[in-house]
């Protein structure tokens, strides 16, 4: 296995500065003080506010699954699902599938592909529903803010990249026109030193100036206690067409994700993980723009549509892509004075390579053609490579591949 390291792109520099100055890090403290700062101050209309708010994304199902980890999932009819709350798909239904990309590498057999655990007790939702993660008052109560729950903080102060509280080993591609990408990310349970953190493994699809007007579409998995209220790896999407500032959210939090399968549930926890020198197991992504109707559609799996966002959500992505991250990312609070704990991928350090260290395999991106093609310019950083590092590498099996992640605090990482 080759490895390799190229030069850092002024580009992705500014993207990672842009996604930390946005999503600053707040102590315990500090998002008490967020909780105070609720307006109107009153309890009880800060509850009719999540109230309504549950009314709102929580939708009447036709049958309710109680998975063995304590999520419920209900089953709701596609039409009815929080999207179609969104004018412009007011009244329609969901679309059908479109051209699969052209060029889908052969599937390896040595890695088993993930499920759901809420999908063990053999209980799914029926065709013409959709699986849609219960949301809870105890959820909206957790959040550092109450107003944008389901949705990425933002500050509109920039703050010194050093100290910004994000810290990220991405693997990325630009300087070309991009319709989608593909990976198979290895996957884990890291942990998250406190409930204001998190661990996050994902593919971003972006465009626009990296200003106000940034467009991202971004699915993996993630560790958010914050937003889920456990520790376990779940499946996740997002998306914003103004910088995370008034549009997009997390999974189907809000109008917008439209989505088509009754069998993948988004937000919901994957089993099983990979273990240290045991068993490795991975998840396969596909983002891609259907050359017809120009939406965004997403492939979990051998195969599986989970759904689609519309082109009309976004302003650059309703042409292409101009840049595409795969990668780790990390909230470092130093509650505790010293960097954090949390783990970023499986814990260990790229070096340590396969069945210790996480990795992303088999990347590729799709051309203007709708085919997916081999990465022809792969770059890898790690902005503090002492706490998370990265090594990439290119071989016959794995195509463009890269091993990441690390410990967070040690010696080298006070």
């Amino acid at each position: 296995m080759a490895a390799f390291c190229c030069n850092i792109s002024p580009i992705i520099v500014f993207f990672l500065f842009f996604i930390s100055s946005v999503f600053p890090v707040r102590s315990s403290v500090n998002f008490n003080d967020t909780h105070q700062k609720f307006r109107p101050v009153d309890e009880s209309k800060k509850l009719k506010f999540i109230k309504a708010h549950l009314t709102k994304i929580n939708k009447p199902p036709v049958k309710t699954i109680q998975s063995p980890d304590g999520d419920i999932i209900d089953c709701v009819l596609s039409h009815q699902q929080p999207a179609f709350d969104h004018p412009q798909l007011s009244g329609q239904k969901p679309l059908d599938p479109p051209d699969r990309p052209n060029g889908q590498l052969p599937r390896t057999r040595m890695f088993e592909e993930n499920s759901q655990i809420w999908s063990m007790s053999n209980e799914f939702c029926p065709q013409g529903t959709v699986p849609i993660r219960r949301t809870s008052e105890k959820d909206f109560l957790r959040a550092s803010n109450v107003k944008r729950f389901g949705k990425k903080l933002r500050n509109p102060i920039r703050r010194d990249s050093s100290t910004n509280g994000h810290e990220h080993a991405v693997g990325y591609v630009s300087g070309d026109e991009y319709y989608g990408a593909k990976a198979s990310i290895n996957v884990w349970a890291p942990r998250v030193s406190n409930q204001f953190e998190f661990s996050l493994s994902q593919m971003w699809v972006i465009a626009g100036s990296f200003g106000d007007d940034l467009n991202t579409i971004e699915a993996g998995w993630q560790v958010s206690p914050e937003l889920y209220g456990d520790n376990y790896p779940r499946f996740f999407t997002y998306w914003t067409s103004d910088a995370y500032q008034a549009t997009g959210c997390y999974n189907l939090l809000c109008s917008g994700f439209v989505q088509t399968n009754n069998r993948i549930a988004i937000g919901a926890a994957i089993s099983p993980t990979s273990s240290y020198n045991g068993g490795q197991f991975d998840i396969s992504l596909l983002i891609w723009k259907d050359p017809k109707h120009g939406n965004w559609w997403l492939e979990f799996g051998n195969g599986i549509l989970v759904g689609y966002w519309p082109s009309f959500l976004f302003t650059h992505l309703r042409d292409h892509a101009s840049m595409v991250q795969f990668g780790g990312e990390i909230v470092n609070s130093q509650s505790s004075g010293g960097h954090t704990q949390t783990q970023m991928g499986s814990g260990h350090f790229a070096g340590e390579g396969f069945g210790k260290a996480s990795y992303f395999r088999n990347l590729q991106v799709v051309d203007w053609d709708n085919s997916l093609v081999p990465l022809s310019n792969l770059r890898v950083l790690a902005d503090h490579p002492n706490c998370y590092d990265i090594q990439g590498g290119v071989n016959k099996v794995w195509g463009n591949y890269f091993y990441y992640g690390g410990p967070g605090k040690n010696s080298r990482c006070p």
